[in-house]
């Protein structure tokens, strides 16, 4: 029986062991998905506390609750550790670690070389091994396959190589790791035709494309297209702002027409890990190649600038009201980089936080999902505290992050200056609100 019969056999009766490295937003869903679908899943992880949580059977993922998970550890179907030995027994790999920019905007491979180094020490014949984290294309097959392959051990014929983007949504209750289409590309035909075998077998829908370099370019589209269009819709917002024109109803009445358009709304800036980072791996790439990505660098800079014009709307609107920013309290509702999340990865309110403060304003803050923000060099040690109490009291309160459990209302009827920079207050209308 070849590796690949045998792989596939075990993969189809489910008796392949399933591996994940990385137990974060990515992998800690994907090790759920994998053990509902009755295999038996280990996570890897060198964060000594998530392994320790997972133990417990205690989530601290917000998408996964603990009541999932912890029937999954009980039965034996989830285990975890930080011991890369176990790669050993392992069928299946999927690496799902993070991908971060540096500060010169180039790709930071030290997580994805590290992990695949010690997976490497252990690797043996008959795997499948899946790279999820977003990258720059030829990541797989320039970087990750010289670190497997040997003269012994070939791509396609003893082991299975592929690329599979990570298109979590957090906070998305319709959309999750089971029914958002996994696409897939393999080192070989037969690397991507195994593993699209594998991800039906717990996901909904799988789409094989012809390469990894297919599939890594995939995901960079993606959200490519998304922080160019949110680029956009920040530059129409700024000149609308110049010329006195309310921007959400520009945007309400242009999504009437039913073709040709997509809404796409302004806000104080991108965060998260993806939309604000993905973009400039391709950059990076397409620079190396000799070609400027133009849209890439210019989205790019409309959006990072977009925190300093929403201070500079917070000092006007003190202004009109015959005060100075500096010495005024401000506060600010919500720092996570989207609603009902509890992630501050990128977020834009911390660097509204950060050029509040250099400027002199008294700052605090509410987010029912972030009860307190650590002193990192960019914003100081805080904590949330009442929303309503803080904006009897502000002398301005800026939003955010448009959680939905804010009392919108209350905080009208309390708060005597508010910037809205999320449309939250749409329809309410009041001298003392000043709209993005």
């Amino acid at each position: 029986m070849t590796h690949f019969e045998d792989l596939k056999r075990k993969i189809e009766s489910k008796t392949a062991h399933v591996g994940v490295v990385g137990l974060g937003y990515v992998g800690l869903p994907l090790v759920v998905e994998f053990a509902q679908a009755g295999f038996n899943v280990t996570g890897i992880d060198i964060d000594q506390t998530k392994v320790d949580a997972i133990s417990r059977g205690e989530s601290y993922i917000q998408d996964i609750p603990t009541e999932v998970l912890a029937p999954l550890v009980k039965s034996g179907k989830v285990k975890a550790t930080s011991d890369f030995s176990v790669t050993s027994s392992l069928d299946t790999l999927n690496i799902c670690v993070p991908t971060p920019l540096r500060k010169t905007k180039d790709p930071d491979m030290s997580f994805i070389v590290n992990a695949c180094q010690e997976l490497a020490k252990h690797f043996h014949a008959g795997t499948l091994v899946i790279l999820e984290s977003t990258t720059y294309p030829g990541t797989t097959d320039e970087l990750m396959l010289p670190m497997f392959q040997t003269a012994e051990l070939r791509a396609g014929e003893h082991f299975f190589m592929c690329f599979s983007p990570e298109r979590v949504d957090p906070g998305n209750a319709n959309f999750q790791t089971k029914n958002i289409p996994k696409v897939v590309g393999g080192i070989t035909p037969a690397c991507t035709e195994m593993g699209a075998l594998f991800y039906s077998q717990a996901l909904d829908t799988v789409v094989p494309v012809g390469s990894t370099r297919v599939a890594e370019m995939v995901k960079l589209l993606e959200n490519t297209f998304r922080m160019i269009n949110i680029g956009l819709a920040n530059e129409i917002a700024l000149m609308c702002d110049r010329m006195g024109i309310n921007v959400w109803e520009v945007i309400d009445a242009a999504a009437t027409k039913p073709f040709g358009f997509m809404p796409f709304y302004p806000g104080p800036g991108l965060g998260g890990h993806c939309i604000p980072i993905d973009p400039f791996y391709l950059s990076w790439k397409t620079k190396q190649a000799g070609i400027e990505a133009r849209f890439i660098e210019l989205a790019g800079h409309i959006n990072g600038s977009m925190p300093h014009f929403i201070v500079d709307k917070i000092q006007n609107a003190l202004n009109d009201h015959r005060k100075p920013l500096k010495g005024s309290s401000v506060h600010v509702l919500g720092v996570a980089y989207k609603r009902d999340i509890d992630d501050v990865r990128e977020s834009p309110a911390l660097d509204i936080i950060h050029l509040l403060d250099k400027r002199g304003a008294k700052i605090s803050y509410t987010d029912p999902y972030v009860p307190k923000l650590r002193a990192d060099g960019v914003v100081p040690e805080m904590c949330s505290v009442d929303p309503e109490t803080a904006a009897a009291s502000a002398d301005c309160v800026v939003i955010v992050t448009d959680h939905k459990s804010f009392d919108y209302g209350k905080i009208v009827e309390k708060a005597r200056l508010i910037v809205d920079t999320r449309n939250a207050l749409k329809g309410r209308e009041s001298t003392k609100i000043v709209r993005l």
